[in-house]
């Protein structure tokens, strides 16, 4: 079945024109002008990923990524923003969306940027001495279901997150660098990109460290990027 992206911008000639591009590469497409458009379309279809404008009349996009996110709506968000400055783009990141594109842009590269989300990780290998669940204080994480766990409740992990525990598990005790990351999420090699992880990681420690200022098991390794260790 063909992936179902919904596209949010008050700009009736962007949203035409990326219905009809992205429909021509196989994709299904649901568009609206604003978050309160969006917010009825999102409570009653399950979307695969979700552009999202920030510069919107009313509701920014960034604040209702936030609110996407509080509500614990896992969908992932590809932000386009007309922003220049990389602190606007870390604030999408940090109110929890996966990616960004500035505007302008080539459709390539939004094509690109998409298919880089929705991309499946590759599965762990089998490895006996793998454990089946991670511990990380009180905390557990299901390897092989990619959840984590709060006794009986589940902690809610976005794309990227789910993404990034797959790619430390599949590694475990050893460093890896931004760089290695970055590739391995499916994004281009950039500084901006480098800070982006930096971000992505700070939400990750608030998830899975009592302390995220003093991480125990999502360690900074100097020099070498980051290492997860569990108990």
């Amino acid at each position: 079945m063909e992936p179902h992206l919904l596209v949010v911008d008050d700009d009736e000639r962007i949203r035409s024109l990326l219905q009809q591009f992205l429909v021509q590469d196989g994709y299904l497409i649901s568009t609206a002008e604003n978050a309160e458009q969006a917010r009825i379309l999102l409570s009653g279809i399950e979307f695969d990923l979700i552009i999202l404008d920030v510069m919107m009349p009313g509701q920014d996009g960034i604040s209702f990524a936030g609110e996407l996110r509080n509500l614990g709506n896992n969908t992932p968000i590809l932000l386009l923003t007309a922003r220049g400055e990389t602190e606007d783009r870390i604030k999408g990141l940090e109110a929890g969306a996966d990616d960004y594109l500035p505007k302008p842009f080539e459709p390539k590269e939004l094509l690109l940027r998409i298919n880089a989300i929705l991309r499946r990780m590759p599965d762990l290998k089998e490895d006996k001495m793998m454990p089946k669940t991670l511990d990380f204080g009180n905390l557990k994480y299901d390897v092989a279901r990619n959840e984590l766990w709060d006794g009986e409740k589940q902690v809610r992990l976005t794309t990227t997150e789910s993404q990034l525990m797959k790619i430390f598990t599949s590694a475990l005790g050893e460093p890896i660098s931004r760089a290695d990351l970055v590739t391995s999420l499916g994004r281009d090699v950039s500084l901006a990109q480098d800070r982006a992880i930096d971000v992505q990681i700070t939400r990750l420690r608030r998830k899975i460290e009592v302390n995220p200022s003093q991480p125990r098991y999502l360690q900074t390794v100097r020099g070498a990027g980051y290492m997860l260790l569990f108990d």
